[in-house]
């Protein structure tokens, strides 16, 4: 069994849903030396989460930043943690409610997702700045 950690620094993006797979894949040559395995991609933030979902259109990155704002309102009169901006509750809400981390399975070399299957990175503050994720593979 092998392990590997590697943390992978994403680049700045604006607010909404972003495919990162490719990137992720680009940035993990230890993959290849997986015949079956799992990798576990956890965002080390609180206002931004990661999910998985369409690869294909991008209408659904809009349908679900859509849906994420109406759902979690900026400038509700009931947040308290309003010190860092209209944006910064409900980021974290968002990222509560989406997760930090996914677990995908690895194999031959490759993530195992399905064919209309692609990793996000939900960037839920208008201005999150680059993100890290900490990627631990595990395998065979």
């Amino acid at each position: 069994m092998k392990w590997f950690q590697k943390a992978i620094r994403l680049p700045a993006v604006p607010r909404g849903f972003h495919l990162i797979t490719d990137l992720l894949e680009a940035q993990l040559p230890e993959l290849e030396e997986i015949e079956v395995g799992l990798a576990h991609v956890f965002i080390q933030h609180t206002s931004a989460s990661l999910c998985i979902n369409e690869n294909a259109d991008p209408t659904v990155r809009h349908d679900f930043e859509q849906h994420f704002n109406r759902a979690v309102p900026e400038n509700a009169p009931y947040y308290r943690h309003t010190l860092e901006g209209a944006d910064d509750m409900p980021a974290h809400i968002k990222a509560a409610l989406l997760g930090a981390s996914v677990t995908v399975p690895i194999t031959k070399g490759r993530f195992n997702l399905g064919t209309w299957q692609g990793i996000y990175l939900c960037e839920h503050r208008n201005h999150g700045g680059k993100r890290t994720v900490m990627v631990t593979l595990q395998g065979q």
